[in-house]
């Protein structure tokens, strides 16, 4: 099978209504113009694969743990570790503090990769390197679907998504959008997707 090339994913999220226009608000608060939601696709699972393989093929090394921090993100980390013959485990929230519930456990020195669906500003990604590295864990890297980051986000691991779709954010005391009338949406509970 040929790899995936960037225009054959947006394609994908494109032609599976996953890239959204409009006046969205994502859970930090922050207003954007253009909403992607890859749960659209990954709810195929024949598609979840190959974006999956094409995920793992960004990291050769060995994974022994793949976390996804978030519920968006659960189905393309347990596709990664599939590929990656590796654990799939994610995390929960606690009183606002991301932790590992249901028996979860990483062992000292095991090899981790975090597995998003959508890379924002790398708040929940964050919490999962502390969380893992709590446990004394080896950071592989994050892999993401769609990299939506601007600027350095300071993880000190790899950071590699699949395609690269900045975040043109907007301080909801400051939003052109707003200023326009655009009605607002907020897609989704916002625990439900990996737009942090």
């Amino acid at each position: 099978m040929s790899k995936m090339g960037k225009f054959d994913i947006v394609g994908l999220l494109q032609e599976h209504g996953a890239i959204l226009n409009g006046h969205f608000q994502i859970p930090s608060g922050f207003h954007t113009q253009t909403y992607i939601q890859p749960s659209m696709i990954l709810q195929y699972p024949h598609l979840a694969q190959k974006v999956a393989k094409e995920m793992a093929s960004k990291f050769t090394q060995e994974v022994n743990v793949v976390i996804s921090p978030s519920v968006g993100s659960m189905s393309i980390g347990q596709e990664v570790a599939r590929v990656k013959k590796a654990r799939s485990i994610f995390t929960e929230k606690i009183n606002g503090v991301m932790v590992l519930k249901r028996d979860f456990k990483i062992s000292e020195g095991e090899r981790v990769l975090i597995v998003d669906d959508v890379l924002n500003t790398g708040r929940l990604c964050g919490e999962a390197i502390n969380l893992a590295r709590g446990y004394g864990a080896k950071i592989v890297g994050i892999a993401a679907i769609v990299d939506r980051s601007t600027g350095d986000l300071a993880f000190n691991v790899p950071v590699r998504g699949l395609i690269s779709y900045p975040l043109q954010l907007f301080p909801p005391d400051n939003c052109p959008l707003c200023r326009q009338k655009l009605p607002l949406t907020i897609p989704g509970h916002h625990q439900a997707h990996g737009q942090d």
